[in-house]
């Protein structure tokens, strides 16, 4: 027989399992100098990109060579933290880099799974990842007007579809998929917030910059004729060599 007994619980809080959206930041130098450039290279001056998004620190990506580097997790989180990026934990790395991120605070996330792109193709890239990142929701931004120099647009958690031209000099940022129904000729940055099965779609591909969840292309890496200037698609894949952007005709 089953019984049933009044329980007690407490009166003024309660603690319940949670999940948080994290990004992580592979950091594959200890040089802090040249992270700099380089994330002012991918997101520009642009210090309202993220919304004190919550950072993981994987060290785990060090080359062996590096591995045990000291690493200056205060000047790293202050350098986070200008673009609105809170570093809040470290995954991964040496003993004493887990005592030095320790004595400023930040938490240890060891069971940390970091999100993986498909399978390999072709291409080359590099790479700034996210942990568990989910989808977009629908929905989608159209913009019907062409894009000259200097212009700007980011649809923010959803797609972004251009009807008009993306002039060179112009750049179009979504953190879904981007579909350019026009010549695509400014920087296009899908998967802006490290979602990797973001795609990019133009039915003129001639980018200055392609990027995918941060693995990125320029246009000084001349593209094959087979896509270059043609109706084309650009994906993302890992594998064992790294990451890489797939790119492919789309057939008419």
């Amino acid at each position: 027989m089953s019984v049933a007994v009044a329980g007690r619980s407490p009166t003024t809080f309660d603690i319940k399992s949670a999940s948080l959206p994290l990004l992580t930041l592979r950091l594959k130098s200890p040089d802090l100098a040249r992270l700099a450039e380089e994330l002012l290279a991918q997101y520009g001056d642009r210090p309202d990109f993220f919304e004190d998004d919550a950072v993981v620190l994987d060290l785990s990506t060090l080359p062996a060579e590096q591995a045990g580097a000291e690493i200056d997790f205060q000047q790293l989180g202050e350098l986070l933290q200008a673009r609105r990026l809170r570093l809040l934990a470290v995954r991964g790395g040496s003993a004493a880099q887990h005592e030095a991120a320790r004595a400023i605070g930040l938490l240890q996330a060891p069971d940390l799974r970091v999100a993986q792109a498909a399978a390999p193709d072709a291409a080359p890239a590099r790479r700034a990842d996210s942990a568990a990142v989910e989808p977009p929701p629908p929905g989608a931004l159209v913009i019907e007007r062409p894009l000259r120099s200097g212009q700007q647009v980011y649809a923010r958690g959803r797609d972004l579809v251009l009807l008009a031209m993306v002039n060179a000099g112009a750049e179009v940022i979504a953190d879904g998929h981007i579909h350019v129904y026009a010549p695509l000729r400014g920087r296009a940055i899908a998967g802006a917030r490290g979602w990797a099965e973001a795609r990019v779609f133009a039915l003129e591909m001639r980018p200055d910059l392609v990027s995918i969840a941060g693995v990125y292309r320029t246009g000084d890496e001349p593209l094959p004729p087979s896509v270059w200037g043609q109706r084309a698609s650009v994906r993302l894949a890992s594998g064992e060599v790294g990451d890489k952007l797939i790119f492919e005709p789309v057939a008419g």
